[in-house]
């Protein structure tokens, strides 16, 4: 690392490298690009203008349609400027801003997606209490819970990817800086080092699919469409199996617990007092 070079610029490789296909993916993309923006912002308009549209779900989808125009923009011209001018070239600071500001938005939406849905749910099973529960305070702190949060996850991201080193290639092998295309040109530790790493997380992961996939299998189908004996064997699994497996598993992947196990298990000590036992019982 010391004699390596760090990048400071990456290059987007875009969804293709054809001439005469870019300029048609711009006019597409373009068109795509200004629907969204006049469609969004024509919403955000007729509802702030309307009193009648001054409920919960309108101020809501007003919120969505933000989202919508700011998520579009942090990719759409940055695209749409490399397919005119064929220049893909995005320094590591704007890169790093492209990452932080798409998941940013794009969290924030999948939580608004979720309040809007609440917000559905109790006009339809609580219409009496509606206007109680779902009060301008109420709306306005979800709102801003949604935003808040969505920030919060993009920036965990951002850090920890900006402690990573780049020290070449710098091509992206996508039309935007994502995650994945990003750290995969990290200066990451060896194949050995990933798989000692994995190594460390397989045991809790396995524990997790295992408690986890029968859980999901269990409640998330409807009731009247799942049987009663899958629903019993999936129960089984994460009620007995897994509490039994679970002691197996962390002891078999953890080489202190074995090294611990083996000097408890087979030390004279041990052996002694198993043999004074078993004299005992006999006696």
């Amino acid at each position: 690392m010391d004699n390596q070079t760090e990048v400071r610029k990456f290059i987007l490789l875009g969804l293709t490298s054809l001439q005469g296909l870019q300029q048609f993916l711009f006019m597409l993309f373009s068109l795509l690009y200004l629907s969204t923006l006049l469609g969004n912002m024509a919403i955000m308009i007729v509802v702030v203008c309307e009193p009648r549209l001054h409920t919960p779900m309108y101020f809501f989808l007003c919120n969505l349609s933000c989202l919508d125009i700011f998520f579009s923009t942090v990719t759409t011209p940055k695209m749409l400027a490399g397919f005119l001018s064929g220049h893909h070239v995005i320094s590591y600071t704007g890169c790093l801003s492209q990452l932080h500001f798409f998941h940013f938005l794009g969290s924030s939406e999948g939580l608004l997606l979720a309040v809007m849905a609440y917000d559905r749910f109790v006009a339809i099973c609580n219409p009496l209490r509606y206007t109680l529960i779902m009060r301008p305070r109420a709306c306005l702190l979800l709102a801003v819970g949604t935003w808040t949060t969505g920030f919060l996850h993009a920036l965990m991201h951002t850090v920890m990817t900006s402690r990573l080193h780049f020290c070449g290639p710098n091509h992206i092998q996508h039309y935007f800086c994502d995650i994945k295309p990003v750290v995969r040109l990290a200066c990451i530790q060896s194949k050995e080092g990933r798989r000692k790493a994995f190594s460390t997380c397989i045991s809790h992961l396995t524990v997790v699919a295992l408690l986890y996939v029968p859980v999901v299998f269990n409640y998330v189908p409807p009731s009247s469409g799942s049987s009663a004996s899958w629903t019993m064997t999936a129960t089984l699994m994460y009620t007995v199996v897994t509490p039994v497996l679970n002691p197996l598993i962390y002891t078999l992947r953890n080489v202190e617990v074995k090294r611990a196990l083996k000097r408890r298990l087979f030390s004279r000590e041990f052996l002694a007092q198993k043999m004074f036992c078993l004299a005992a019982c006999v006696g």
